[in-house]
């Protein structure tokens, strides 16, 4: 069984053909799901999702570029769900900061606010979260360490292959991995990859995006893990289904899931 960790299923691209998605999913050993927060906007759709198959579990998160929607209130609302199993997408990106100097530092201190209240509220649910990091690893990585989010531990979703953050492993913390390591010109991911302990390595899509090679510039869906796990398998010359069991086994270790 493989789970894909991180799939945006909630995403209106998936409307039409929704079941078809998860049956080819089924057909792949693809068989459990979690849809992870990042615009407000869509937790009810995701929930609803959740709800109405056994196999998808939601976290509730606001995204570093949808900062400015964030308020409590709503992780209050569904934190406590039986279905909720972890707190994110959040994080820092400073991936599209523009503007005066000024008004970078203010968008930084604006995306570190947001994100220590959603590892305070991660810490108070004791959910695990699901960690965003984009051309922000050295300031993610001390606010986890400052928070001391490794008392719940996480996971670094779609890991940038930042060898600073490598220590996050001795911290509780999990490494997505996604289609971007089928990708020619990921030669940074491949060469940091061995580093990873199996044991805090997880399977993702990130679908609709990131679709892995041979179907880039198609939509990505949880099929396409069996790719990722294939590449794995061959840059780490470990077997498939070795690959495939330690994988799962860590995504039910971090969110409780069965």
């Amino acid at each position: 069984m493989i789970i894909d960790t991180h799939i945006h299923l909630d995403d209106s691209r998936y409307d039409e053909d929704f079941e078809a998605v998860l049956c080819r999913a089924y057909e792949n050993r693809v068989e459990r799901f979690i849809i992870p927060g990042a615009d407000p906007s869509t937790l009810a759709k995701a929930v609803e999702i959740a709800e109405n198959h056994k196999d998808i579990f939601f976290a509730i998160g606001v995204h570093p570029y949808d900062k400015d929607h964030f308020t409590e209130e709503i992780f209050h609302k569904y934190v406590q769900h039986p279905k909720c199993i972890a707190i994110g997408e959040c994080g820092m990106d400073y991936f599209r900061l523009e503007g005066t100097l000024e008004e970078k530092e203010a968008e930084k201190k604006s995306q570190e606010e947001v994100f220590r209240s959603q590892i305070r509220l991660a810490k108070k649910y004791n959910k695990p979260l699901i960690v965003h990091i984009r051309d922000a690893s050295h300031d993610a990585k001390m606010i986890l360490l400052d928070e001391k989010a490794g008392d719940i531990g996480g996971v670094l979703h779609c890991y940038n292959a930042d060898e600073e953050l490598l220590s996050l492993a001795k911290e509780n913390f999990y490494f997505g991995i996604g289609g971007v390591v089928t990708f020619s010109n990921a030669k940074k991911l491949i060469q940091v990859l061995p580093k990873i302990p199996l044991q805090r390595l997880l399977i993702e899509t990130d679908g609709p995006y990131l679709t892995p090679t041979p179907h880039r510039g198609e939509r990505n869906e949880p099929s396409y893990t069996t790719l990722v796990v294939k590449k794995i398998s061959e840059l780490l010359e470990v077997e498939y289904e070795e690959i495939e069991k330690i994988t799962t086994n860590n995504a039910i270790n971090l969110f409780h899931i069965v």
